[in-house]
Order: C-alpha cells, then sequence, then structure tokens
C-alpha cells in the first residue's frame, strides 16, 4: 500500500462534544475538510470496558451503540434479516452474548455510521479505524470460540519507557497453532468487519504478531512474562488470499526487534513515528522528524501518550527542549507543523495538539484505570474556523494534498 502524502486528525467518536453520531460528527467532518484534511482516524468501534477503553471490548465485531444518535429508531424485520445473513459469521454469537436487540443496535449502527461515512467521502474525508490485537476475557468471540485460545497465561508487555513493571493487561493469548488450523477464519471476518466500516486500519501491537508476551498465571507483574513466537506475516497472507490488499498501519510502537521490521516492511504496511519520542539526542532515533520515511504516518503523539504541551510542560527536561529546536512559546503547534513538513506520507494530528491543549486533555495513562482516561471530549464551537484556516495553511504549505471527494 502507497501512501499518498496527506494529513489527518485523531478523534474518537465518544471525543466529538456529545459522544455521539450527531450533527456534530457531520460538524466535525466540514471542520476537517475546510482544515484541508483528508483523513479521521478513531479508535476502536467496538463497546469499551466498564472504564471507557475501547481496547478491552466484549466484541472484535460488534460496534458500539452507545454511539447513536437514535438508539431507537425502529428497525424491520427484513432489515434484520439482511444483516443476519450478511454478518452470519458472528452476530449469533454477539446476540447470544448480549441480549434480543442486540442485532436491532448493530442494523441502527450500520445505517447511522454509512450516512456519516458517506457524508465524509463526498466531502474528500475517509475513514482510518483501529483494530486491537487483543479481546477481553470472557468476551462474546472468547466463549463463541474458546479453541482459538490459550487455556492459560495473559497478555501484557514488557517493561519498558512506559513503566519498570511492563504492563499487564490480562487479555486472553491466542493459540496461534489452532488459529493456523483453521485457516485463519476468525481473523479474516474480523478484518473483513474492520472493512466494512473503514477505509483503512491501524493494526494495534503489530509487534505481538511477530513475537508476543506470555505472562504466567499468577504473575504479580508483566516483568515475570517472556517472549513466545506469533504467526507472523502468514495470517496477513491468509487474510489477503480472501480480501484482496490489505490498507493497514503496522503500530509498530515498543520493543521493535529487526525481525519485526523484516515481516512489517516484506508485507509493504507503513509504521509509525511518534515524534514526542523523537528528541533523546539519537541522530539514528526512527522517531525523529528527519528520518521519516514516505511509508511512514507521522503523529505528534497518539492516545497513550501525553498531549504535545502536555509533554513539553511536564516531561520533556531541558535538554530534551534545547536538542527538539521546538519554538517554546508554542511548543505543540510547532510539533504540528513538523509533522506536516516530514517526508512521512502520512501526518497525523491528534486534535489536542491542534488545539495546543495540556496534560489536561490527555485522552489515556497505560497501565492505569479508571479516573479521566477515555473521558476528554471537545467543547461545542472549540474547532473554529480561524483553526481551521490555519492549518489549511499549515497542510498547504507543507504541500500535503486537499480533501478529494469520492
Amino acid at each position: 500500500m502507497q501512501l499518498t502524502r496527506s494529513a489527518g486528525l485523531v478523534l474518537h467518536a465518544t471525543s466529538l462534544p456529545s459522544g455521539k453520531l450527531d450533527a456534530e460528527a457531520y460538524a466535525f467532518v466540514d471542520w476537517l475538510a475546510a482544515a484541508g484534511l483528508s483523513w479521521w482516524q478513531l479508535l476502536p468501534l467496538t463497546p469499551p470496558d466498564s472504564t471507557g477503553s475501547p481496547y478491552f471490548s466484549d466484541s472484535a465485531f460488534a460496534a458500539w451503540t452507545g454511539l447513536l444518535a437514535e438508539p431507537d429508531a425502529p428497525v424491520s424485520e427484513a432489515d434484520l434479516d439482511s444483516f443476519r445473513a450478511r454478518h452470519a459469521y458472528w452476530i449469533d454469537d454477539w446476540e447470544q452474548f448480549a441480549g434480543p436487540d442486540a442485532v436491532a443496535g448493530q442494523v441502527r449502527f450500520e445505517s447511522e455510521w454509512a450516512r456519516l461515512r458517506a457524508y465524509a467521502r463526498a466531502r474528500g474525508v475517509r475513514l482510518i479505524g483501529d483494530v486491537p490485537i487483543y479481546i477481553a476475557p470472557g468476551s462474546a468471540d472468547h466463549r463463541a470460540h474458546p479453541e482459538l485460545f490459550l487455556a492459560e497465561g495473559v497478555a501484557g508487555c514488557p517493561p519498558d519507557g512506559l513503566g519498570p513493571d511492563g504492563q499487564h493487561w490480562g487479555n486472553p493469548l491466542y493459540d496461534w497453532a489452532a488459529n493456523r488450523r483453521e485457516g485463519y477464519r476468525w481473523w479474516i471476518e474480523r478484518f473483513r468487519r474492520s472493512f466494512e466500516l473503514v477505509d483503512m486500519v491501524r493494526v494495534d501491537h503489530f509487534r505481538g504478531f511477530v513475537a508476543y508476551w506470555f505472562i504466567p498465571p499468577g504473575a504479580p507483574t508483566a516483568a515475570y512474562g517472556h517472549w513466545r513466537p506469533g504467526p507472523g506475516a502468514g495470517l496477513f497472507h491468509a487474510v489477503e488470499a480472501e480480501l484482496g490488499e490489505l490498507p493497514l498501519i503496522a503500530e509498530d510502537l515498543g520493543i521493535i526487534t529487526d525481525r519485526v521490521i523484516e515481516v512489517r516492511d516484506a508485507l509493504g504496511l507503513p509504521g509509525m513515528a511518534v515524534l514526542q519520542f523523537g528528541y533523546d539526542g539519537d541522530p539514528a532515533n526512527p522517531h525523529h522528524p528527519d528520518n521519516a520515511r514516505e511509508q511512514l504516518i507521522a503523529y505528534t503523539g497518539t492516545h497513550d501518550t501525553n498531549t504535545a504541551l502536555g509533554w513539553w510542560q511536564d516531561e520533556a527536561d531541558d535538554a530534551t527542549r534545547a536538542r527538539s529546536g521546538l519554538n517554546p512559546a508554542q511548543p505543540a503547534w510547532s510539533l504540528v507543523e513538523r509533522a506536516l513538513g516530514s517526508r512521512a506520507g502520512l501526518a497525523m494530528l491528534p486534535a489536542q495538539d491542534v488545539l495546543e491543549l495540556g496534560a489536561e486533555a490527555r485522552m489515556n495513562l497505560p497501565g492505569t484505570t479508571g479516573g479521566t482516561n477515555w473521558q476528554w471530549r471537545l467543547a461545542p464551537g472549540q474547532l473554529t474556523p480561524e483553526l481551521a484556516a490555519r492549518l489549511r495553511a499549515a497542510v498547504a504549505a507543507r504541500k500535503r494534498s486537499a480533501p478529494r471527494a469520492t
């Protein structure tokens, strides 16, 4: 997949002023087009857990009806039958898990989402979705397909810059041998569902498909885990054989080995650079904007990092600030301009960084639950016409293409 030089904004649907697929969502699409942005990137659209995290979902397939603008819209029997026929692989499992109104909820979501997506496409705005590598324990898929998961051990990641104990996620791990024996059917259907909803998909924790962190039962922290081999490129080849070319982004963050890079490049997938990570003084740092490749998505930050201003104020030391060369009067906007000016084919900007907001607007702090995680929202009118004009000028000055209706 080749990237066209363009730019976009990262904003989950729950961060819209209403948190719904209502008039505010359409107004947001209009603002993106006015700002010269061709992409809207969202977090997973599946149901979040009780803390609001969309990465610990009860389904890998069902969309979250909490986003609906009209949750009580009428649904006909013909619509229900049609949806069941088109989604036969997973909808019965979801209905058994979620209850008798589950199918109607998915029909309503499909209707609202299709209208919003068509509206965006008519304005040249395409959508980027997100496929978490793992699902929640006891979820609909875990119950329906226990043979595809290991009986013991849970997911996480080893100690790194985000924490000395690593991260203990607690998700069930895949039995990759069992998945391979069934021809990766569950994964094929999962990606098929994703591409029904969005134009491109970010594959969360891509390195876990090459090797994953196994945390044994009873381990007090993730630091007691160890690496085990994943399916590698074989899974993606199986998906591609049935679905065709895969418009995927490899979220290649964390402890990345040469083998992870080899698999990513062999599949022709663009990776990610997070500019906040780029100013440690290492001239070869892959996150530095000067080292960006064309086949890359450059982010100022992600949903798991601080905002650009929060990073500058609370995390970057004096030496890092000096090395960055960012404008100390406007560090967030300066980082936005660095992302836009890099060689990366696609520059993705969290809404908080375009708005130059501080740590109070952070979306998530990894390794924690509750608090303000997943709670940040735009205020009505916060994305102004003046800001759209400023951003459109910055996008054009860096020779990134404007939205084109398709």
